[in-house]
Parts: C-alpha cells; structure tokens; sequence
C-alpha cells in the first residue's frame, strides 16, 4: 500500500535530494519521482518551485530547533554554546543550507522563535536588551551554524602572490573546507567562544 502523500514527506524527499545531489537537483519534477507520483501530485501540496524552497528552508531550521531543544541550557555561555554547535551539526548534515537560507526573501518564523530563546537565555542571566541586542547583531549567523565568510566566491587570480601574509597564513592554516571557504570546527569555537567570554567579562 502506498503511503500518503504528505507535506511532511515532500520537504523530507526534498531535502534527501538536495543532500545527495545539490539544491540545483530539486525540480519538481525530480521530486514526483523520488516520491513516485506525478510531478502534478505535488502541487496539491505546494504551490510552485518557490514555495517548495520555502519548505525546505523551514523543514531545516525545524531540525535545527529540535537539536537545540535536545541539547536543554544550563549556564548561558554553555546553554549557547551548546546551541551554536547542534545548529552546527545540522548545517554540515545539510551543507546547502547556509547558501539556500540566505537566497530566501521571507525569514522562516522558527529563525525568530529561535533568537527568542537566545535573548531570553541571555536576559535571565543578566544582560540588559540593550546588550543582548547588540549580542545578536555581533553573533550574526553563528547561532544558525554558520559564519558569513568574507573570501567566498570568484578566484583573486595570481595577483594574490604579492599578499606575503595572506599566502603564508593560508599555507599554515590550509584545511579542508566544511561550511564555508574556511570554516573549520576549531575556527567556528574560537569564534563562539570569544564572542561569549567577552560579553561574559564585560557585561556582567
């Protein structure tokens, strides 16, 4: 008997494709035939390739939300830490995320929920709004599991040879690339944790 068709089990389908194949896999036509219906079937679900992206991007910070709720919180630098990391964990299960996340013009409502739970984490352990928001801004996506890098995208040619100290620091530090140009798991903790100790030493 064949199992009915879900939006639940559209965005799961989709996402399985985007994992194994790229987000730029995901037609809607690719997607009926994973699921093993007509590319028309779907439509009764969702309303055009965007909506479908929609989906996706919420079915992911839906996983992200559950793997914070998973991890509980505690002291507010662990309790954070905590978080950044789970969120972490799903980003490199989804590694399309980060560029489909930031391609989205509607901000998915689990995104606010979430920097909710940040704020009211931080609030209960001392820091005015005023602080915490300002926290938010500096912690920009961290939270979601991701820096925003500044060397993505295009090749900045044999020209880059005359930066000494750019070539240096990249041949000492090269390694394997995660989410990002240079997004390893020591660097994506370094950053956490001296944005927490910081306002940890200065605001409280």
């Amino acid at each position: 008997m064949r199992k009915p068709l879900t939006r639940e089990r559209v965005f799961a389908a989709a996402m399985a494709i985007a994992d194994a194949e790229g987000v730029g896999a995901l037609t809607m036509r690719r997607l009926g035939t994973e699921l093993g219906v007509e590319a028309m079937s779907l439509y009764h679900h969702v309303r055009n390739k965007e909506a479908l992206l929609d989906g996706v991007v919420e079915t992911l910070i839906g996983e992200i939300l559950a793997a914070v709720r998973d991890t509980g919180e505690g002291e507010w630098r662990a309790c954070l830490r905590g978080w950044f990391l789970a969120a972490r964990s799903v980003m490199l299960r989804h590694r399309w995320g980060p560029g489909l996340l930031n391609a989205r013009e509607a901000v998915p409502f689990g995104v606010f929920e979430y920097y909710d739970a940040i704020l009211r984490v931080m609030v209960r352990a001392g820091f005015s709004y005023r602080i915490a928001h300002r926290a938010l801004h500096a912690f920009g996506s961290l939270p979601l599991g991701f820096s925003q890098e500044t060397f993505t995208g295009g090749d900045p040619g044999p020209r880059v040879m005359e930066l000494p100290h750019l070539m240096a620091m990249v041949a000492s530090e090269s390694h394997g690339a995660e989410l990002g140009w240079c997004d390893s798991r020591v660097e994506f903790e370094f950053t956490v944790d001296l944005m927490l100790d910081g306002l940890n030493r200065t605001y409280l």
